[in-house]
């Protein structure tokens, strides 16, 4: 499971302080990751192209980050997001 940069476990509302509301099953799935509180503020600020500080310098997401971003990302439908 992830850990903050203070050695805690990652919890459902960790996540959800960064990147809102989502689907139970994709922040399961960020938590899956591994990824530290950071890592998955790092993954949002590319969600939301605030990545482009440095224009064609910055450097691609890696790792976790990726992982999480690509989460973020995911058009395919999760259990909750699905249309009744």
């Amino acid at each position: 499971m992830g850990a903050d940069t203070k050695g805690h476990l990652l919890t459902h509302d960790d996540v959800v302080s960064v990147v809102g509301q989502l689907a139970d099953a994709k922040i399961a799935d960020i938590i899956a990751t591994g990824a530290t509180l950071v890592e998955v503020e790092e993954a949002m600020a590319f969600a939301s192209g605030e990545n482009d500080v440095m224009g064609d310098l910055r450097l691609p997401a890696v790792g976790r980050v990726a992982e999480v971003y690509d989460i973020l990302m995911a058009t395919e439908p999760y259990e909750e997001d699905e249309a009744p």
